[in-house]
């Protein structure tokens, strides 16, 4: 076991765990922080995207003891007092969910682009969410949802992309 100190939302934790133990499922299983899905365990789907010390990762692909000393923000520690962000309201009003197993994922990707790039245009967001798949929207209100996060108007995604 190896003990571990780390800030998660805002609370600071201390455990011991196996060094084999993945992030995601210290963050799952550990703390009982399930907004945090597991996609694919192969780092390939994105749905399980946190934010580590101020950069996206896939936490799949994370081990929990790499994280200790560190701050992890999970799609559960965004909201503001209690309240959604600006991203978050963006993504219900845009519609830009089915399912909803890839929105944490989405919503964790998108925030770590708009602080890099506060007014992306649509292909940019594209880019941006390139390693987040979603398997049910076609994607084009999820970038809706980030340009008018960004205070772009939404419609700017209309065009639809072609294969």
């Amino acid at each position: 076991m190896t003990h571990i100190s780390v800030q998660v939302d805002g609370t600071r934790y201390e455990d011991d765990v196996e060094p084999r133990l993945l992030l995601v499922h210290y963050l799952r299983d550990r703390l009982g922080l399930t907004g945090t899905p597991i996609g694919c365990d192969t780092s390939n789907c994105g749905a399980c995207t946190v934010d580590l010390d101020g950069a996206t990762v896939k936490s799949c692909s994370v081990l929990a003891v790499q994280a200790d000393g560190c701050a992890v923000t999970t799609v559960q520690g965004l909201a503001e007092g209690g309240a959604w962000t600006a991203l978050q309201r963006a993504f219900h009003e845009q519609h830009a969910l089915q399912c909803g197993y890839c929105t944490p994922g989405m919503i964790m990707a998108a925030r770590d682009l708009l602080r890099e790039n506060p007014r992306p245009g649509p292909d940019e967001v594209r880019q941006g969410l390139e390693g987040n798949l979603c398997r049910c929207t076609g994607y084009q209100n999820i970038v809706r949802a980030v340009l008018a996060a960004s205070g772009q108007p939404a419609h700017e995604a209309a065009e639809e992309v072609t294969a």
